[in-house]
């Protein structure tokens, strides 16, 4: 049943809304400092549709002059009272986020206001799961060219049903339309409008040239063959937030830089040449493949571009986990490829996931105990400057938690709900021997290894060993490098620790281990695997 706007209104307003993290986790930090690139791609298509204002709310990172609830938390009450919108999108890109979307969607919903949900969540029972909880359409897969489709047709300018990728209900039912093809021509869409974003204060803005990735990870919700902007496309944005915010910080959002190496090339000389004329050094963060470290090409063309640190999937140093994860390299190789970021200068952010479930008939077991110290063994080998461990989420959509549901291993989301999609949880009964008390321990155990209240001394230390600087006068560059590394990663493992000790104390505060116990008893038992 369609839901229509009010056609007396002479201008619309559209307010998009990323909804906060359930509970602090590691990315709580880093929330507060940049938002998220789809929602501001969305709305900078809706902007320039005549007759609408829009505008972008993000929850974790609404800092400065936003009317608050009197527990710090956004007041959406006093928001619908200054500005009233009339339709409200809601950002489902992270699944630990659904429960306050849902919430978020319910305080609109009562108050007359119509709601949109879309992202990654949103896929197969979800679909028909939010449409339950007070949304009205779900916008599947890209929501550049649905949304303004789906606005003219509340707008009464379209036919509702000929929007493609849109799902609602009608007649009591779950009506969804055909899907929308991926879009490949990326320059026919406006440059991300960051202004659009309200209350926030952003230092670290998200940039993206290439949607989609070959690699098909079984635990990974993103699919496809890659689609790329074009290197002047893309430039044209980083200009942008250069010159009207003086932007000097950016993380490339694309899940593997190098993909088409020679725009990627391309690319980074344009960013190098941009630099140079405007006599600033900028800074970039990308994801890329371990064994791009071979390309020496590229890798000099993304040194001279200003990108500083990669971040990389190392997932696992156990062979039998990178089989389980279709990831085709061996752990013999891994540390020598880590070092050859380092030779090129590059901070190396390792990615990992401890405790990977095997896929049927591997004959493969080790205690908790002995993967730490794997773990930790190969952090230290391959010398990487931060780590991030996560534990195994069965996401939605994706080919391992089919996998896992066929073998009746994920605990029910009436037990653990989405909110515990994070990383920091232990969702289905792992595999022998180890319990999913042992999951959550062991990664707690390998990230307070590596960030330690320690390294707050160390920063001290760095910082009085500066003047020997003087001994690198022929080369400054690499004396610099020398220098700032320790002291930064240090610094960063001071400040990891503070966020672990945050979490650990917003842990004991919840009532995760009695969930958990009682996600355990409600499951069926399974043969050899249930604990």
């Amino acid at each position: 049943m369609k839901i229509a706007l009010d056609q007396t209104h002479r201008r619309y307003r559209f307010r998009l809304i990323v909804p906060s993290y359930p509970i602090f986790n590691i990315y709580s930090h880093v929330a507060r400092r940049t938002t998220a690139l789809g929602p501001i791609c969305v709305a900078s298509v809706i902007n320039e549709m005549p007759g609408w204002d829009v505008e972008v709310i993000d929850e974790n990172n609404y800092r400065q002059y936003g009317p608050k609830t009197s527990s710090g938390a956004v007041d959406h009450g006093a928001l619908q009272a200054l500005r009233p919108a009339d339709v409200v999108g809601i950002y489902g890109g992270l699944t630990s986020t659904i429960p306050r979307l849902y919430e978020v969607a319910g305080f609109y919903k009562q108050r007359g206001v119509i709601t949109v949900a879309g992202g990654q969540h949103f896929m197969g029972e979800n679909i028909a799961d939010a449409l339950k909880h007070n949304v009205d359409y779900v916008v599947s897969g890209e929501g550049e060219l649905t949304m303004p489709e789906l606005l003219e047709a509340l707008m009464d300018k379209r036919e509702l049903k000929k929007v493609a990728g849109i799902s609602y209900r009608e007649n009591g039912s779950v009506r969804s339309t055909p899907p929308r093809e991926p879009i490949t021509d990326f320059d026919m869409l406006p440059v991300p409008d960051f202004s659009l974003v309200r209350y926030a204060k952003i230092n670290l803005y998200p940039v993206g040239r290439i949607r989609g990735c070959g690699m098909d990870c079984e635990f990974c919700t993103v699919r496809g063959k890659p689609r790329c902007a074009s290197p002047e496309r893309t430039m044209e944005g980083i200009r942008s937030l250069v010159e009207t915010n003086n932007a000097k910080h950016f993380f490339i959002v694309d899940d593997l830089f190098g993909q088409d190496r020679p725009a990627t090339i391309d690319f980074c000389h344009m960013l190098r040449y941009y630099q140079e004329s405007i006599g600033k050094r900028l800074d970039f963060t990308v994801q890329i493949r371990l064994d791009n470290a071979k390309d020496a090409e590229l890798l000099t063309a993304m040194r001279e571009a200003g990108i500083n640190a990669v971040c990389i999937g190392f997932e696992s140093p156990i062979e039998e986990e990178l089989l389980a994860m279709n990831k085709r390299v061996k752990p013999e190789d891994m540390v020598a490829l880590a070092r050859a970021y380092h030779k090129f200068g590059f901070l190396v952010h390792g990615m990992f996931i401890f405790g990977y479930p095997l896929k049927g008939g591997h004959k493969f077991t080790m205690r908790a105990k002995e993967r730490v110290k794997r773990f930790k063994t190969f952090i230290n080998k391959a010398k990487i400057d931060t780590v991030q461990v996560l534990l195994p989420v069965p996401l939605p959509g994706t080919e391992l938690r089919d996998r896992l549901e066929q073998d009746n291993r994920i605990y029910s989301t009436h037990d653990l709900g989405w909110e515990y999609y994070d990383g920091n949880f232990p969702l289905f009964v792992p595999d022998p021997p180890i319990k999913p008390e042992e999951l959550q321990a062991s990664i707690r155990k390998i990230m307070s290894k590596f960030y330690h209240f320690k390294y707050f001394f160390m920063v001290g230390f760095h910082l009085f060993s500066f003047p020997a600087l003087l001994f690198f006068l022929h080369n400054l560059q690499r004396g610099w490098l020398k220098w700032y590394r320790p002291w930064r990663n240090n610094l960063t493992r001071f400040g990891g620790w503070m966020v672990l000790r945050g979490w650990k104390q917003e842990f004991k505060k919840g009532t995760f281990l009695d969930k958990l116990q009682r996600a355990k008893n409600n499951l069926k038992p399974t043969i050899g695997i249930n604990h």
